[in-house]
C-alpha cells in the first residue's frame, strides 16, 4: 500500500479514535471513569426499576460497543505503523480497498473473514 493511502488511512481511523472517545466521555458524563459513571446512574435512577436497569444495560453494552472499536481502531493504527495494514491477517491477501474504505480496522479480506464469521468467531479484535 502507498504511504499517501496509508495516510490517508491513518487520518480517517485517527478522526474516528477522536470521535469514539467523545461518545465514550459523553455516555459517561464527562471524564469520570465506567465505575464512577455506574454509581452516578444509580444514585440517579427511579421508582421504575425495570426501566432503569434497561437504561443501564443499553449503557453499558453502548460502553462496550465503543471500547471494543477503540480497540480496533488502535490495532488497525499499529498495522500502518508496522507496514502491515491492508494485508489479511489470515491469509496475507490484500484487503481491497473499496472494503478498507467502508470499514478501516478490516482485519482480513472477505474470503476469510467470511470463513470466521461461519466458524462462530464473529469480528474479534486482535489482542494487542
Amino acid at each position: 500500500m502507498s504511504q499517501n493511502i496509508s495516510d490517508s488511512f491513518a487520518q480517517q481511523l485517527q478522526q474516528m479514535r477522536t470521535e469514539t472517545l467523545a461518545q465514550l466521555r459523553a455516555q459517561r458524563g464527562g471524564a469520570v471513569g465506567r465505575a464512577e459513571a455506574a454509581a452516578n446512574q444509580r444514585s440517579t435512577e427511579s421508582d421504575d426499576w425495570a426501566q432503569a436497569g434497561s437504561e443501564r444495560d443499553l449503557a453499558f453494552a453502548m460502553d462496550e460497543r465503543e471500547s471494543a472499536e477503540l480497540v480496533a481502531i488502535d490495532a488497525a493504527l499499529k498495522r500502518i505503523a508496522d507496514g502491515s495494514y491492508g494485508l489479511c491477517l489470515d491469509c496475507g491477501v490484500a484487503i481491497a480497498t473499496a472494503r478498507l474504505h467502508a470499514n478501516p480496522t478490516a482485519m482480513r479480506c472477505v474470503n476469510c473473514q467470511e470463513k470466521v464469521e461461519k466458524a462462530g468467531g464473529g469480528v474479534a479484535a486482535p489482542s494487542l
